[in-house]
């Protein structure tokens, strides 16, 4: 009889993630645009967002060591719980003073909680399938990435936009508590480690040995993560801040309607996801590393009509709509890059290690994403009626990084073991 290509627990382990990660896109989405509509100002959007990165760098070390020392079932569990009892806090609160301080904290324990909890899924996944399917494997988990970030922000906007943060809050509750009884029923394979040393003992050791990994034996994922924080600080973060605020307070759109849109718009980055997962997953054999740099150089070339739109005398949903579009290009092409480097890494890495390497690359490359964010709340601050320009500057860096890295890559094989 023919083998399944995935196991029962990687499917229950998928399941888990589309209905968590439903939940936490509608959050993240819903959090600060709350916050823009209240202040209007893309500093304090900006400083929030930078903020709530800071958590998920902290926490993903932490996440990688206790994947590779506790069942990883066990992590998914307790943070899916946690963060059912913590959105239900926040509703019960939301209306008492110092709102934006309260909302600043959830949102910083949600990316933290991200931060410890994809370590956990990553890890598995060289554990629930064989190895010629850990790319097809990889492609079905951010194709479920995308999948909820395209139906968490559209569905969370017209729930916001109709309803309020409080509905929104409930609504997500319910999602992550389901996701956590879902996830008991998960069997991950666990072997309890036999050395019991102290926790700070353990992490130092652990986060040397990952670092000396990627130093001595594996240099080329360090560098790929250096590409990684260019594209975070330059690209990501200029659609991340800049997105929510064009939309909700530079374009001449009422506010109701610019809230829906922008969830439409965060929709089409889900679905430009999703389109990118599913194709990664059906050329994962012609995918080649040594072609990464060129999804890069199309993400790069997409910001110029962005930024070139605002500058013609067109109307607002023009503008918007061009924007949802190139969206959806550098959405997909981002998540074939990320699908082909995270799979390269995992194959690159011995089992025993995956854990510790995945957390240490996501830490690295997510402490440009706060930096980046901060960047440009300042920049669109600054640049009041002329936003265009910091659309174009972010389009010229990304164009200049895609430019010095299609070389490297070029030098890569795709497959390092």
């Amino acid at each position: 009889m023919k083998k399944a290509r995935f196991s029962r627990d990687f499917i229950l382990v998928v399941i888990g993630q589309i209905i968590s990660l439903f939940g936490n896109a509608a959050l993240r989405f819903a959090i600060p645009l709350y916050l823009l509509n209240q202040t209007g100002s893309s500093v304090l959007y900006g400083t929030v967002t930078a903020c709530a990165f800071l958590p998920s760098i902290v926490m993903s070390p932490i996440g990688g060591i206790v994947a590779d020392r506790v069942n990883k079932r066990t992590i998914m569990v307790v943070l899916d719980f946690f963060t059912a009892a913590l959105t239900i806090f926040v509703s019960i609160f939301l209306e008492q003073d110092g709102q934006i301080f309260l909302l600043a904290g959830a949102l910083m324990l949600l990316y933290g909680i991200a931060g410890a909890y994809q370590p956990s899924v990553q890890s598995a996944i060289p554990v629930l399938v064989t190895q010629q399917h850990v790319m097809k494997a990889n492609s079905v988990i951010n194709t479920v990435n995308s999948l909820s970030s395209l139906t968490g922000p559209v569905l969370g906007g017209v729930l916001y936009s109709t309803y309020g943060l409080r509905t929104v809050l409930i609504i997500c509750s319910a999602c992550f508590f389901a996701s956590a009884v879902m996830e008991i029923f998960i069997h991950i394979p666990y072997k309890k480690p036999e050395k019991k040393e102290g926790i700070w003992k353990i992490v130092r050791a652990d986060f040397e040995q990952s670092f000396q990994f990627i130093r001595r034996e594996r240099p080329e994922i360090g560098k790929v993560v250096l590409v990684i924080c260019g594209i975070n600080l330059f690209l990501s973060a200029m659609i991340i801040v800049g997105m929510p605020y064009i939309i909700t307070e530079v374009l001449e759109i009422q506010t109701n309607l610019a809230n829906r849109l922008c969830g439409f718009a965060e929709g089409a980055l889900g679905a430009g996801g999703l389109a990118g997962g599913i194709c990664a997953g059906i050329f994962s054999e012609k995918l080649q590393i040594e072609d990464a740099g060129k999804a890069i150089l199309i993400c790069a070339l997409c910001l110029f009509p962005m930024g070139i739109s605002m500058l013609l005398p067109v109307s607002a949903l023009t503008v918007y709509g061009v924007m949802a579009v190139c969206c959806f290009i550098v959405m997909l092409f981002s998540t074939i890059f990320t699908v082909q480097m995270i799979s390269y890494i995992q194959i690159a890495t011995p089992r025993n290690l995956i854990g510790k390497v995945i957390a240490m690359t996501l830490t690295v490359s997510t402490c440009s994403q706060p930096l980046g964010n901060a960047l440009y709340g300042i920049l669109f601050d600054a640049c009041r009626d002329k936003e265009a320009f910091v659309i174009l500057f972010a389009g010229i860096t990304s164009l200049l990084l895609a430019a010095g890295t299609g070389k490297y890559f070029g030098s890569l094989r795709s497959q390092p073991r």
